[in-house]
């Protein structure tokens, strides 16, 4: 399974900026669906934002607009911008890879079953 390590995280205010980053252990792009997920306290981990192995993307509809996911494949390391943050995006933040979706993956990218490796997370809080 490929490794994942997430940075990036930290305290902003309303509003702000921040990009995570997940760097890969090997060679993702054209192999894997990678994701962004979040777990807010109390609340069940949902997914953020996916790119597929063809690089097509998805995000869920708290964020659209909002963030941006990408890769750098020179530096197997995937990205998530997010811009204009807001108090109900505080969360913990995990990467996570598993086997291209393909036809199935604008209905299975948020669902964690698909995917076999993840970080170990990195924090994030919005301050109003």
């Amino acid at each position: 399974q490929v490794q994942l390590v997430e940075s990036g995280g930290g305290s902003v205010q309303a509003g702000g900026s921040l990009r995570l980053s997940c760097t890969a252990s090997e060679y993702t792009h054209g192999k894997y669906c990678m994701a962004w997920f979040r777990q807010a306290p109390g609340k069940e981990r949902e997914g953020v934002a996916a790119i597929d192995s063809d690089g097509t993307t998805a995000y869920a509809d708290s964020v659209k607009g909002r963030f941006t996911i990408s890769q750098d494949n020179a530096k197997n390391t995937l990205y998530l911008q997010m811009n204009n943050l807001k108090p109900e995006d505080t969360a913990m933040y995990y990467c996570a890879a598993g086997p291209g979706l393909w036809i199935g993956f604008s209905t299975r990218w948020s669902a964690q079953m698909w995917y076999n490796s993840w970080g170990q997370g990195t924090q994030v809080t919005v301050s109003s």
